[in-house]
């Protein structure tokens, strides 16, 4: 079985990834040093797919010790990199902070197999795209400036990968570029675990309906939308951590677009914060306590992708709907309230 590093591998989207990767046949190999997870993961993964995977917890913006990593793993053919901080308001406050993790642990792991064929998948962001000209927006559209340091670190690394891919053939790189990532595990035992008060809206629905928070502030209400509020493209992280494992396949068989390229990864399909909520409310059978506030500052109006490329080219779509993304989350808050986790 192929042994694909999965860094960031502890996280909300790393270990739903792990998981999926073992089910199609790999042996994934997980890379994080817990500065935004929790090594009790590591057990839940274990329960749901009955083997422990391989973990070594470092800083890969640690030169040295992704060189020593990479000298004990010469049989690694592919890499998912999901490791980077990713809140948007902490990288307007501290920026060097995210210019560093998000970028110095990319040009690590690219140094450190330098020499070596290597497929490598990367975790990007619609937030490339920043406010949209059209909708759906598709792979082809402008970049837009990044609206916040995270933003502007998903753009470099974009740039950085190109630019790599380019001068050596050793690099066959995708790029998926994914909306809104929510919902857990159909087992319950891994999803969204955010470490003090959440900066997405889902984990914010459940620790409101399960009582953890008082209300729900919804930014802004007088929007150019329907009812007012921001649309966006929410995926389950089930189908996102398939897309992942697409991409490794597609980057074994060679990928005909050359050895860089990016993808859409999300369901093609706008819901409103209101649309989100009240879909919770109807999957939980839970009232939620929300209020309009006002808005947010850096927050895009509208965005939803075109995904016809990677239904197509990636042989990947989106299989789970708004019910299951909102049950599935419900059914994970749950559970940690239960066990105490």
């Amino acid at each position: 079985m192929s042994k694909i590093l999965v860094s960031g591998g502890m996280g909300y989207i790393g270990s739903h990834t792990v998981v999926e990767l073992f089910q199609a046949g790999y042996t994934p190999i997980i890379v994080d040093n817990l500065s935004n997870s929790n090594i009790k993961i590591l057990d839940q993964i274990e329960k749901i797919i009955d083997t422990r995977p391989d973990f070594y917890e470092f800083d890969l913006c640690e030169e040295k010790k992704v060189e020593e990593f990479v000298k004990q793993h010469a049989d690694i053919s592919g890499i998912i990199h999901f490791a980077a901080s990713k809140a948007v308001g902490e990288s307007v406050e501290q920026p060097l902070k995210y210019y560093r993790n998000n970028i110095f642990s990319l040009v690590n792991l690219l140094q450190a197999y330098k020499g070596k064929p290597i497929n490598f998948v990367f975790s990007s962001s619609c937030t490339v795209y920043g406010e949209p000209d059209t909708l759906p927006v598709s792979e082809s559209a402008a970049i837009k400036t990044a609206t916040s340091p995270y933003g502007n670190t998903k753009q470099i690394a974009e740039e950085i990968l190109a630019e790599t891919a380019n001068a050596s053939s050793n690099y066959q790189v995708i790029a998926l570029r994914y909306f809104n990532p929510v919902g857990a595990h159909a087992s319950a035992l891994i999803g969204e675990l955010p470490l003090g008060v959440p900066q997405n809206l889902l984990p914010y629905i459940t620790q409101t309906a399960i009582g953890k928070r008082e209300k729900i502030t919804v930014f802004g209400g007088d929007y150019d939308t329907p009812d007012g509020t921001c649309i966006r493209d929410y995926i389950h992280v089930v189908d996102l951590a398939k897309a992942h494992v697409a991409a490794i396949r597609l980057l074994e068989k060679g990928n005909p677009n050359g050895n860089y390229d990016v993808f859409n990864i999300g369901t093609g399909i706008g819901y409103s914060v209101l649309e989100a909520i009240k879909a919770f409310e109807k999957g939980s059978g839970k009232p939620l306590n929300y209020a309009i506030g006002s808005r947010r500052e850096g927050d895009v109006i509208k965005v939803w992708g075109d995904v016809q490329k990677a239904n197509t080219e990636l042989n990947w779509k989106a299989e789970l709907g708004i019910a299951e993304m909102m049950t599935s989350a419900w059914a994970w808050e749950q559970y940690l309230n239960e066990t105490g986790f």
